[in-house]
């Protein structure tokens, strides 16, 4: 029997999956409306700001193609946007890894508790991942004056004299958005950790103890991670995502931009460019450049994870 050409193996799957589709035409339905958003709110404005990066465009004007001086310009003419891209490597490295593992930690330890413990302590540490609150709560708690909340506290037990400005210093700025952005971190990754943890039944760590595992970190290791790969998962994409989008907790407290520019991000940077500038060509290179960075690390991520206890 002679081998298939190229195009008569093309023929062949689509004739496959077409067959396929039509079987499960169903379960397409269902999909299409959701589809359907995800096209037009998400794959379309990708598009439309990859092609805008390569045009000189102020949202008044018909669109100039001008092809990669955009691009020339963030990278090469542009010292605010490498200081910004810097701050945000550094933002990233810090609160990305960090977070994701403060919260695994967090919820494999919560998941050892009793119920009803479990319960009020996951709500506790959840409950100011609300941006909404969280960014409002910390302005209040590092308020310049003397009735911001820490101010206040160091004043009546004598540590200070005088009122310090922790949002107006730059020696202060990066530690306290770090550590906002941390405690903000136990949020959805949090839950899909413990809802993870929670999926887990008690016969794959009595089948691991007969095949030889000892202790708490083996099962770890050998049982409880690779179960939890579809929620690690998740939450790496969650995680860099996050990181690398940090901006409006930045504003939030520090303002755009922040002191001398300490905590300047990219983010910042579009959005000055996007919404007070208008300069939509140039703010659409910025995110592309910072679309390719967010998606090479999560497939790089994807696949590390993919060899968790493998």
């Amino acid at each position: 029997m002679k081998e298939m050409t190229l195009k008569q193996r093309v023929r062949s799957d689509l004739a496959f999956q077409w067959k396929q589709i039509k079987r499960n035409k169903t379960k397409y339905l269902f999909l299409a409306p959701y589809l359907l958003l995800f096209i037009v709110f998400t794959v379309c404005p990708v598009v439309v700001s990859i092609y805008f990066s390569f045009t000189d465009f102020n949202m008044l004007e018909k669109p100039d193609f001008i092809g990669i001086k955009n691009y020339y310009r963030l990278f090469l003419a542009d010292d605010l946007y490498i200081k910004a891209l810097g701050n945000t490597l550094m933002f990233a490295l810090i609160t990305g890894p960090g977070g994701y593992l403060l919260s695994l930690l967090m919820a494999w330890f919560m998941n050892e508790l009793p119920r009803a413990v479990r319960v009020v302590f996951t709500v506790l540490l959840y409950s100011p991942s609300l941006a909404g609150g969280m960014t409002s709560v910390f302005k209040i708690i590092f308020s310049s004056d003397a009735q911001g909340y820490l101010n206040a506290f160091l004043i009546n037990y004598g540590f200070i004299s005088v009122p310090i400005k922790w949002l107006e210093n730059a020696d202060y700025v990066v530690p306290i958005i770090i550590f906002t952005v941390l405690w903000g971190s136990l949020g959805t990754s949090f839950l899909s950790f413990i809802a993870g943890l929670q999926g887990i039944g008690k016969e794959y760590y009595e089948a691991g103890a007969m095949d030889g595992i000892r202790n708490r970190w083996q099962e770890l290791w050998y049982i409880t991670l690779p179960l939890m790969k579809p929620q690690m998962l998740f939450s790496a994409v969650i995680s860099i995502t996050g990181a690398f989008s940090i901006g409006a907790i930045i504003t939030g407290l520090a303002g755009n931009p922040s002191v001398d520019y300490c905590a300047h991000t990219v983010m910042q940077h579009l959005e000055d460019y996007g919404t007070v500038r208008y300069e939509m060509g140039y703010s659409s290179s910025i995110a592309t450049v910072l679309f390719l960075i967010m998606l090479g690390l999560n497939t790089a991520v994807q696949k590390m994870i993919k060899k968790i206890g493998s």
